[in-house]
């Protein structure tokens, strides 16, 4: 570091260059203090790298720098994300690509130095993102760690924090923009406040900096079209003349026969028609230009339109969301490659719903929240997963991975799309915890405000159709790379036999369906899971030991 110091201080070479020392300086001092124990060799060639940047031919030049969507993120340039869908399930931490700040220099449009932010890559599946709003707006100073705007992923919507004090100068894509490409730039900051009115009409591709730039400058000019063609106004096409390529032979037409059949049909004379096909052959399209030339239509255009004529549709045609696109893909990606099966079975919850009203009394009393019979199935899937560990597990093209953990997805509808947030550690916890965690980030899904860490790590999920809309039954689609989703239908009374041939009962019955992916749980290892499920839910007692 003294080293480095000392060579910039005395170099007659950068003493006048004042817009080096202030970039490239910070920049190299950076790249230094990065390892400490840089040898010799490596300092020398870092000093040829700043020799060559400041007698570099081209004008413009930029250092890009890792921008994150907060400042751990920032530091570590690595960020841990996941999707709506697969993403609890991965287990793993994934590299975001880098989301840049160009710091570009004056060039030949005279603006000062400015930097470029690019639209940030907040996930592995993100290709494109949206900007739900900006918290700051042109001409605000800005500061490190501090919000500019909320992009929305296709998992959630994500706050994207600054990296370097400076003016926010130019906004170029304001609040609500759409499908914005991961890379593309969305704003401009500048250094000093006296610059932010320079940038009143910038655009990226107008004042570029770097080799792109100079490569679209030095790039040839296409030619203007000729000016016959420019000035052609746009109307109908031209007539088709027909030209024989070659004579025919004497005075016989040689025609297609479908060409043969119209002219028939229209009473058209062949030998009044040359033909333009090969050899001088007449085809379809000399009878119909002929026909047009009389002012005549074939019928068969009129009756084929007559029939086929119908009422246009009303529609309206909604949007795709980020979360929507990723849900669609991942389902059409686990419905083509994973083998589903389904195994169905009926469970008495008489005794469930007794001790969901004993334990909601105590509730009530001490002030908590109700539990719900969703919250007692997810406590019954953990202790059945922890009893068959076998179901939590997912396939690999290697090995089939078995987790110790057991995390159930429960999955919550809201108008974005399907969320599918995470109960860690279910099968240790309380139920009154369970339903806790589950009613807050269903919330917080339906707000549009989950993080990565309230969705990714899932091993297992559970969908429940029946309390919420009355579905008696369905199969569910896998969610990859788990290798079990269990349907929940509702609860409904159903007469069984009594101890007489005369006595008959009633009780209530729920129907669940267990979705399998056969390369990891076969059919006799699922049909041992449901009946250990099927055991805690009509032995609900059982739960508690």
């Amino acid at each position: 570091m003294a080293c480095v110091s000392h060579l910039i201080k005395h170099s007659k070479k950068l003493r006048n260059a004042s817009s080096f020392m202030r970039h490239d300086h910070a920049d190299l001092v950076r790249w230094l203090s990065y390892d400490s124990h840089l040898s010799g060799g490596k300092m020398n060639d870092a000093w040829t790298v700043m020799e060559k940047r400041r007698y570099s031919s081209t004008a413009a030049n930029s250092t890009v720098m890792s921008f994150g969507a907060s400042k751990k993120d920032v530091s570590r340039k690595i960020m841990k994300v996941g999707n709506p869908i697969a993403g609890p399930l991965s287990m793993k931490d994934f590299a975001c690509s880098p989301v840049h700040w160009k710091r570009g220099f004056s060039s030949d449009s005279g603006l000062p130095p400015h930097q470029e932010i690019g639209m940030p890559s907040l996930s592995p599946t993100m290709t494109e993102g949206n900007i739900a709003r900006w918290l700051k707006k042109e001409g605000d100073k800005i500061s490190p760690g501090e919000v500019l705007c909320e992009v929305e992923t296709d998992k959630a919507t994500v706050e994207m924090e600054c990296m370097e004090d400076g003016y926010l100068a130019k906004i170029l894509k304001g609040d609500g923009s759409k499908e914005i490409q991961v890379g593309e730039v969305i704003a401009v900051t500048v250094e000093d406040e006296g610059d932010i009115a320079k940038f009143k009409d910038y655009s990226p591709s107008a004042s570029g900096s770097g080799d792109t730039s100079a490569k679209e400058a030095s790039a040839p000019t296409p030619p203007a079209p000729p000016k016959e063609e420019v000035e052609k106004p746009a109307g109908l096409p031209e007539p088709k003349i027909s030209k024989p390529n070659a004579a025919p032979d004497g005075d016989r037409s040689f025609a297609s026969p479908l060409a043969r059949k119209l002219a028939e049909d229209h009473n058209v004379p062949l030998s009044s028609i040359k033909g333009t096909g090969p050899d001088g052959h007449i085809v379809k399209a000399d009878i119909e230009d002929y026909l047009a030339s009389r002012g005549k239509e074939a019928p068969a255009t009129k009756s084929v339109t007559k029939d086929t004529s119908a009422p246009a549709l009303d529609y309206v045609d909604i949007p795709h969301s980020q979360i929507r696109k990723v849900t669609a893909s991942r389902l059409l990606f686990s419905k083509q490659t994973i083998p589903h099966y389904y195994l169905t079975v009926d469970t008495c919850v008489e005794k469930l719903m007794g001790l969901r009203s004993q334990l909601n009394s105590l509730q009530e009393s001490s002030g908590g929240k109700r539990i719900s019979v969703n919250d007692l199935v997810i406590k019954a899937a953990a202790l059945a997963l922890r009893k068959v560990p076998q179901c939590n597990s997912s396939w690999t093209d290697n090995y089939i991975r078995q987790f110790n953990n057991v995390n159930i997805n429960v999955a919550v509808q809201t108008d974005n799309g399907l969320y599918v947030p995470v109960i860690r550690d279910a099968d240790k916890k309380g139920l009154s915890k369970i339903a806790d965690e589950v009613k807050n980030l269903a919330q917080r899904a339906k707000e549009n405000s989950l993080k990565p860490e309230d969705y990714e790590g899932g091993t297992f999920t559970v969908s429940n159709l029946g309390g919420p809309f009355g579905i008696k039954q369905f199969c569910a689609i896998i969610n990859p790379p788990q290798s079990g989703i269990l349907a929940v239908g509702s609860a409904e009374k159903r007469v069984i036999p009594g101890s007489g041939p005369d006595d008959f009962q009633f009780a209530s019955f729920m129907t669940i369906t267990l979705s399998c992916d056969h390369r990891v749980i076969d059919g006799a290892v699922g049909a041992e899971w449901l009946k250990a499920f099927k055991g805690y839910i009509e032995n609900p007692e059982s739960m508690l030991l």
